[in-house]
């Protein structure tokens, strides 16, 4: 038998490689299901302005909504074909580990126990929050510090209980959580005066401040005290439906980044940077690697915005919540937004 260079062998591997890569990929059994199912079951918060709630007609809104939105106008080409399961912290976890769900997107803490234990896996992050805390103005408090022995409302099954007994316990502070299975029941109990403080992720803070009956009556305290990074959760075992939902963040990021809004995203095809081309399917097919086609990210960001549109939209200085971009700006404008490359 004849011997085979080395560099022959690896030539031959080279090819098979680029031959394997070029191959449409299956699409995975979740989305398959979807698709014959024709809607995309979506797990969001209850009531949380900004992020998920419903108007009174049944109309959904919030930057957790519209991720449903562009993943379901990407895999079927339908931003409507979206089924909204409302679901508490309780529930949340057990609606998508028992298929109720197709995905959770419920501003969901991303934390090692969760991501190693749930038999889900996190999709990316939508927005970087951190938790704080509320006080009513007579008070005259200005520092959580200044919190020792008061009784403070916290909702139960959240990273939020747990940090609030590591800050009391790391400032040496007699808190007294009153722990509440619903955040509606904690947020009644703060205002109604059953507690000195309310505490959440700041951004939750934000919209329970606006729907007060005196918002100015209510003050967020300066500091924050963990980290939480929020995002969707896929289930475990599929690693396709996994692809396709993180490549659907990472495009409305992506869009941003290079300038593809709702409004512009037709003349845009006719652009010459291949980075644009990539995103908008006008030369390369990179749809055909997540089992979908060409088009499939123009038409998320044609369904919702980029993700710059849906913070501003939902949660930024033109909504009632008016917060900062801050962390949740991309990584060239000061922020840590930062997607990996559709290419």
């Amino acid at each position: 038998m004849p011997k085979i260079s080395v560099s022959r062998k690896l030539a031959g591997f080279a090819l098979c490689a680029a031959a394997l890569l070029s191959l449409p990929a299956h699409a995975g059994k979740t989305l398959d299901t979807i698709k014959s199912r024709g809607q995309l079951v979506c797990g969001v918060n209850v009531a949380l302005a900004g992020f998920s709630a419903a108007d009174s007609n049944g109309n959904w809104s919030g930057m957790d909504v519209d991720y449903c939105k562009a993943l379901a106008a990407a895999v079927l080409g339908d931003a409507s074909k979206v089924k909204w399961v409302p679901l508490n912290a309780q529930q949340r976890f057990t609606a998508l580990q028992s298929g109720e769900v197709d995905i959770l997107s419920r501003n969901t803490t991303w934390t090692l126990t969760r991501d190693a234990s749930l038999g889900a896996n996190f999709v990316g992050v939508m927005y970087y929050d951190g938790q704080g805390f509320m006080v009513d103005k007579k008070l005259k408090v200005t520092s959580a510090k200044q919190l020792d022995n008061a009784t403070v409302c916290v909702q139960s099954g959240t990273t939020t209980e747990k940090n609030l007994t590591d800050y009391a316990r790391a400032n040496n502070l007699k808190i007294k959580p009153l722990v509440f299975e619903k955040n509606e029941a904690a947020t009644g109990a703060y205002h109604s005066g059953r507690c000195q403080a309310y505490t959440t992720d700041a951004s939750g803070l934000a919209a329970e401040r606006v729907a007060a009956k005196v918002p100015d009556d209510n003050i967020i305290l300066p500091e924050i005290i963990s980290k939480e990074p929020l995002g969707p959760l896929v289930r475990r075992g599929d690693d396709e439906f996994f692809a396709i939902s993180k490549w659907v963040l990472n495009a409305l990021v992506e869009g941003e980044e290079y300038g593809l809004t709702q409004a512009n995203l037709d003349e845009k095809k006719t652009s010459t940077d291949p980075n644009i081309q990539r995103i908008l399917g006008t030369s390369e097919d990179m749809g055909a690697l997540l089992g979908l086609d060409k088009e499939w990210a123009y038409r998320a960001i044609k369904a919702t915005g980029n993700y710059g549109e849906i913070f501003e939209r939902n949660v930024g200085k033109g909504s009632p919540l008016k917060l900062e971009r801050g962390l949740n700006n991309l990584w060239n404008k000061g922020g840590i937004l930062y997607a990996p490359p559709i290419r």
